[in-house]
């Protein structure tokens, strides 16, 4: 049964583990003016503390058209209860994904309960937990930060930046600093995933530019090239894939050539191999690439390269001096 109370006596502590959307919360606002709050918010309620777990946009919303009270239920007589008590009830309407990861994270460490006792408690799976928690441990601090506040779409976290996570070895710190370069800056999902396309897989002075406040000039570049290789010949698409290998294949071997653990015999005596057949080659590869951009570029009609994109591709392409 709901309760009125006063709006003073919700304690937030877990509005962040809450996303933010101002669109939502705005047509709310319009909502709640014209026929006051229609569905109570819940918590729960520790001796005299009425914890907030659900309805932050309801009271934001109530703050800002000055009212004192709200409907108000509670959900358990305890903090872990609550929480328990809304995953089992979440679906996507209730709880997102990493809202749901986040409120388990906090399982974990409110009652020390490991990942066989939620996935018991929630009547889920334990990858259905491990999936979740796993969705943390790939993120920064700052890019969770970036995400619940709002100013960070998660739907291209999780559809266009995972998939670099995984094909194109992007690192952490390399997605934080995409995630802080644009946020807060209203792109479509659209232009974040041409954004993310610039960022991972094009030159340094395009990932220069994003990083340096530049992203609507990449963008209105990017926007003038065809996205898909329609028009191309099958011969010229086979070699568009062929590039495309070429450059998610150097990544990968850069990252990985790394390791520390690469070392048994067996594989240093092929690596040694395959590697010098590779350097044999580097100069005549390198020429041809060159020459294929640029004479692409000339023959790009009214179509600019942002400022850089062609000195870096000609710095990066420079054989390495030999040792």
């Amino acid at each position: 049964m709901a309760q009125e109370i006063e709006l003073a006596e919700l304690d937030v502590r877990y509005e962040g583990h809450r996303m933010k959307n101002p669109a939502v919360e705005n047509r709310l606002l319009v909502s709640i003016r014209e026929r006051g709050i229609e569905q109570a918010l819940e918590g729960t309620t520790c001796g005299e503390s009425k914890i907030l777990l659900n309805g932050f946009k309801r009271r934001r919303c109530a703050l800002r058209l000055g009212l004192h009270s709200v409907p108000y239920v509670s959900l358990a007589e305890d903090e872990a209860g609550g929480i328990l008590h809304l995953l089992r009830v979440s679906n996507q309407a209730t709880l997102g994904l990493l809202e749901q990861a986040r409120f388990i994270d906090q399982l974990r460490r409110l009652e020390n309960m490991s990942v066989a006792d939620i996935a018991e408690q929630l009547s889920r799976s334990k990858s259905w937990v491990s999936m979740r928690l796993g969705l943390l441990e790939e993120m920064t601090p700052r890019v969770q930060e970036e995400i619940f506040a709002g100013r960070f779409p998660v739907y291209s976290y999780m559809y266009t930046l995972r998939s670099f996570m995984r094909l194109n070895r992007a690192d952490k710190q390399e997605v934080e600093e995409f995630v802080l370069a644009v946020s807060g800056q209203k792109l479509s999902v659209r232009e974040m995933e041409q954004l993310a396309h610039g960022y991972f897989r094009g030159p340094q002075s395009m990932r220069e530019m994003i990083q340096n406040g530049h992203a609507d000039e990449v963008l209105a570049w990017m926007k003038q090239v065809p996205q898909h290789a329609e028009g191309c010949s099958e011969r010229e698409r086979i070699l568009l894939r062929d590039l495309e290998l070429v450059e998610k294949y150097m990544r990968r071997v850069m990252g990985k050539s790394l390791d520390p653990q690469l070392k048994s015999p067996a594989f240093c005596a092929q690596a040694h191999l395959l590697t010098a057949g590779i350097v044999s080659r580097q100069r005549a590869f390198f020429d041809s690439v060159r020459q294929l951009h640029d004479r692409s570029g000339q023959a790009q009609s009214g179509v600019p390269a942002p400022p850089g994109w062609n000195e870096s591709a000609r710095d990066c392409s420079s054989p390495a001096p030999q040792s």
